[in-house]
């Protein structure tokens, strides 16, 4: 924290110098600091600009890539609780295949894991991580494919980045209350003002309380989220923002699983009631600044120390028997870790025009310093009769099986290039090394190993305009996955070909794209064995579909479409070559739409909502002989404004209640997450 702090009080004493100098020497142009989210995506489904591939504000059509932007509209209409709500409606994702497993988000992106970013910094892996509160964020940008050379070490699929809520220039507020499904009750707030009635300070203030349980008995879905942030603008060129946010969950990590073949309502619970918990216990602050020195200069910098304390305890279904039994067998299993982790980025970017070309240079570094210790506990817990159940109670201790400390550092360098010939072709490139000072402590044994990584990354892409509404790009990508001490790292490789069409005539925005992305030095965790497999050279070939358009003022569609063949290449085990990977269906399919009917008299505006997911069947062993068969399932809105500034809104997931099993085979079965319903009363001004 004294690092952090030290850091922003030396950069606002820099750009104070900084000022003063050009101040005597000339008058700098007024300029507007350029913020992903805000206004827009309070009130649009549809953006324009993102990060991209790169970490310079573009405009989406100008982007050699897949990329789709989830805004807090959306949030708010899909009445959104977790990362896998927020991005299941998005081209090439997918989620849900773990069920009732609450422990984490669990998603892919094109038939890879996929890494998470706020403000374009890593928060990492989101299997094994902290399942993040979307009410923290503005909006979601999910990256399609590979891309190291802006964000780092991180895995082929993609990138999920939140942009965290920042302070406006303005007075802004909303109020919400939600009540539910599974005893469910929510309280949340987010508002700001200036503090100053000159602009110069701002802030914010959001949270949210929620008390609640699961779909399944002796459940928990407990969470306490608090963010407050400043900004200050001590001239028309600079920005700093502090924001300070804490999280707390209290939760249950699953119902333990079904016997294999049964059916069994989601309730149904055979893990043990004084074992199964989950908590989570992090405090993060981030600091932001920007500064345009005039002239087509300008520096950025992101800053943030978290440190977070999380566990679990698991009772679940190891296995099923086969000879007639009742008594299925259960295992335990408990983690126990802490991490902290300290991160800043700092970037010039540098734009300029000669004759009929305009140039756009960005040169970054980043330092990332992440420490963490894990105790791991697993041991066979006593069976249980699936036709008359009985719980034994928490063990008096379950044997620790591991126990790590790591040390983690990280430096890089990375350059982004972008040239635009004509104002329609547009030539871009990027590159980054990664220095990794990696260090880890075996705290069984205790010895420790290191290793020391440098790895280098590029991309390549063109795009041409072929109006001011239709764009066609080609681009090549890399990506590193950060390498375990002892464990080569693994990469990725893609090529991909897309067309953008964005109207003038309304807010829309329609994209295709054809990819081919392979990794290679894959490594693996057996669910089974819990231990690393490495299969080698993997490849998925795809076809994305996707629009967003405000096809009128009261009608707004989203819809989705993937295809991906995905392929074990070589050293697959147990002769797996040839074999499909594990968790990725050939088709996804999404569909949402909703109308609104403008009020009329003591009427108010209505607006109803309906969607439709559709993921099919894919295969849940490498080996390709266990798999689920194919599901849609439907969701719903209903928005009805009381009054000018407060409405009440009903969301429905899973309708029909749709049943199947999304993720087993190993010993017990996991169903998609049942029927649940919300009403929320908001209020804002």
């Amino acid at each position: 924290m004294a690092t952090l702090m030290g850091c922003t009080a030396l950069a606002s004493v820099a750009w104070s110098s900084a000022l003063a100098q050009d101040a005597a020497t000339t008058v700098l142009p007024e300029i507007t600091i350029e913020n992903q989210g805000g206004d827009d995506d309070r009130n649009e489904i549809v953006a324009r600009e993102a990060t991209g591939v790169g970490k310079m504000a573009t405009p989406i059509l100008d982007v050699p890539a897949s990329v789709s932007v989830i805004t807090a509209k959306e949030f708010e209409q899909r009445s959104v609780q977790s990362t896998e709500e927020v991005i299941q409606y998005t081209a090439g994702v997918t989620t849900d295949f773990y069920g009732s497993d609450d422990r984490f988000d669990f998603f892919k992106i094109r038939g890879f894991d996929a890494w998470v970013y706020r403000d374009g910094l890593p928060l990492g892996d989101p299997f094994g991580g902290i399942r993040e509160e979307p009410y923290a964020f503005e909006r979601a940008e999910v990256l399609k494919g590979a891309n190291s050379t802006s964000f780092g070490a991180s895995d082929p699929g993609g990138s999920v980045n939140f942009v965290t809520k920042t302070p406006k220039s303005s007075r802004f507020g909303e109020v919400y209350a939600t009540g539910g499904s599974f005893d469910s009750g929510e309280v949340g707030f987010d508002f700001g003002d200036n503090v100053t009635a000159d602009d110069t300070l701002s802030y914010r203030l959001t949270g949210k309380f929620r008390n609640a349980d699961g779909e399944y008995d002796y459940s928990r879905d407990d969470n306490l989220f608090i963010m407050g942030g400043l900004t200050w603008r001590p001239t028309d060129f600079t920005n700093v923002t502090v924001v300070y946010d804490h999280l707390s969950k209290d939760g249950v990590p699953g119902s333990g699983g079904h016997p294999v073949g049964t059916d069994f309502d989601r309730s149904v619970f055979f893990g043990e009631p004084d074992y199964n918990y989950r908590g989570v216990d992090r405090d993060t602050v981030s600091v932001m600044l920007d500064h345009d020195f005039g002239n087509g200069l300008t520096f950025s910098s992101n800053a943030r120390y978290s440190t977070a304390a999380t566990d679990f305890g698991y009772a679940y279904i190891s296995a099923t028997p086969t000879d007639g039994s009742t008594i299925a067998s259960r295992s335990f299993f408990g983690n126990d870790s802490t991490r902290d982790n300290f991160i800043i980025d700092g970037r010039l970017q540098y734009d300029t025009s000669w004759e009929n070309v305009d140039s756009r240079t960005l040169v970054g570094v980043e330092y990332n310093n992440d420490r963490a210790s894990t105790d791991s506990f697993f041991g066979t817990a006593p069976g249980i009769d699936w036709m008359n159940p009985v719980y034994t109670g928490a063990p008096a201790s379950v044997p620790l099986f591991a126990s790590s400390s790591t040390d983690q550092d990280n430096n890089a360098l990375y350059l982004q290039q972008e040239l635009t010939f004509n104002e329609n072709i547009i030539a871009s490139i990027g590159l980054r090394n990664d220095w990794m000072d990696l260090s880890s402590t075996n705290n069984l044994t205790g010895v420790t190993t290191d290793a020391d990584p440098s790895e280098f990354t590029k991309r390549g892409a063109l795009t041409y305009k072929f109006t001011e509404e239709v764009a066609t790009y080609a681009s090549y990508a890399e990506s590193v996955a950060p390498p375990s001490v002892g464990v080569e790292p693994e990469r990725g490789e893609q090529w991909e070909i897309g067309v953008k069409y964005q109207p003038d005539a309304f807010p829309a925005l329609f994209s295709a794209a054809v990819y081919d992305l392979t990794k290679t030095n894959i490594t693996r965790t057996n669910p089974v064995t819990n231990m690393p497999e490495t299969i080698g050279e993997v490849r998925v070939r795809g076809l994305d579909l996707e629009a967003k358009a405000e096809v009128m003022d009261n009608v707004n569609l989203i819809a989705a479409y993937s295809y991906m063949v995905s392929e074990i290449v070589e050293n697959g085990t147990a002769g797996n070559v040839g074999n499909e990977l594990s968790f990725v269906p050939n088709h996804l399919f999404s569909l949402w739409v909703d109308y609104t009917l403008p009020g009329s008299g003591k009427r108010g505006d209505m607006t109803f909502g309906a969607g439709a997911r559709y993921t099919g069947d894919y295969f849940f062993n490498d080996a390709n002989t266990q798999s689920t068969g194919s599901a849609v399932v439907f969701d719903a809105s209903f928005n009805y404004k009381i009054q000018e500034n407060t409405s009440l809104q009903l969301n429905v997931s899973n309708i029909f209640n749709e049943k199947h099993v999304a993720y087993g085979g190993f010993g017990a079965d996991f169903y998609n997450p049942g029927r649940s319903i919300s009403a929320t009363l908001r209020h804002t001004w």
